[in-house]
Formats: structure tokens, C-alpha cells, sequence
């Protein structure tokens, strides 16, 4: 496999969070290890929740923080790995929904790294039945990452990330 994951962190506050990238790059790689992409590229940015909030509203027009946020690149024909585009996730509320639900913070941020990854490659939540394949997806891929059913009955993490 050959990926090319680049993070930028933005935000200082993600240094409280020592292994983020390494949690990020592990969810990617499966993610994308599920959908049989063995060469791509992408960009991952660890920002906050005012970078983020402005982000979300110049883009979905939605004035608020979000937990993360894909933006695909076109689908180019070109030679060589896939850029799939860019992930942002916002410290501030991904710790906040992580302590929420009750759950270690790299559990929800490796949630919240696959979902965006299946954003990148054109997977939606839009429908009952886009939203439920997804999900399972994304439960395949985190249960091989070590990470519990998101979805679980019961689990207060029941809504579905942006």
C-alpha cells in the first residue's frame, strides 16, 4: 500500500493528544484498506473549533463548530496514487463529544478519521439506506482498529457524525 497522509496540525491544543496522528493514520489506512484504494493521498488538518466553525459556514453554510469536515478533490484521470482531498477535525469538539459518550478520545477520533475518509471517497449519510451502509462500514473497519460499535444500542455517540 501506498498512502500518503499528511497532517498539518494547526492548532497547538492537539499536542495534548500525543498519539492524534498516529491514531489518524492508523483509521486512515484501514478505512481505505476497506475500499481498496492502495495508492492515494490526502490531507488531514487538526484545527480547532473557531477555524472550524468558519470553515462549516463558508462551505455547508451551517455558523457552527463541527467535529469534522471532508472536502473530496475532483476525480482526476491522472497516473499515480488518487488524491482523495482533505479531512479538518476540530479539538474542541471531538473531545467534548468523546467525554459525552464516555469514550476514550482516540476511540471517537478514529471514528471520526474513518468517517471522513469514506466522505473522500464519495460515501454519504444522506438516505436511511446511505446512512446504514455507511455505518457498517464504518463499524468493519473501527472493529479491526480495536474501536467499539459506534452505533451500539444504548451508546449516547448515536448521532451521526457531520
Amino acid at each position: 500500500m501506498s498512502v500518503a497522509i499528511e497532517i498539518a496540525v494547526e492548532a497547538p491544543v492537539w499536542m495534548s493528544l500525543p498519539d492524534a496522528e498516529e491514531t489518524i493514520r492508523r483509521a486512515v489506512e484501514e478505512a481505505l484498506t476497506e475500499a481498496g484504494e492502495t495508492e492515494a493521498e490526502l490531507g488531514v488538518v487538526l484545527t480547532d473549533d473557531a477555524r472550524i466553525r468558519s470553515l462549516n459556514n463558508a462551505w455547508r453554510g451551517a455558523d457552527e463548530a463541527t467535529n469534522v469536515l471532508s472536502f473530496p478533490a475532483p476525480v482526476l484521470p491522472l497516473a499515480g496514487p488518487r488524491l482523495l482531498g482533505d479531512m479538518v477535525l476540530a479539538f474542541e469538539t471531538v473531545a467534548r463529544e468523546a467525554a459525552a459518550m464516555g469514550k476514550p478520545t482516540n476511540h471517537h477520533l478514529s471514528h471520526l478519521a474513518v468517517h471522513g475518509v469514506l466522505h473522500l471517497l464519495g460515501f454519504d449519510h444522506e438516505g436511511d439506506g446511505e446512512a446504514a451502509a455507511m455505518e457498517d462500514r464504518e463499524r468493519a473497519i473501527l472493529a479491526r482498529l480495536g474501536v467499539p460499535d459506534p452505533y451500539a444500542p444504548g451508546d449516547q455517540g448515536r448521532k451521526q457524525p457531520a
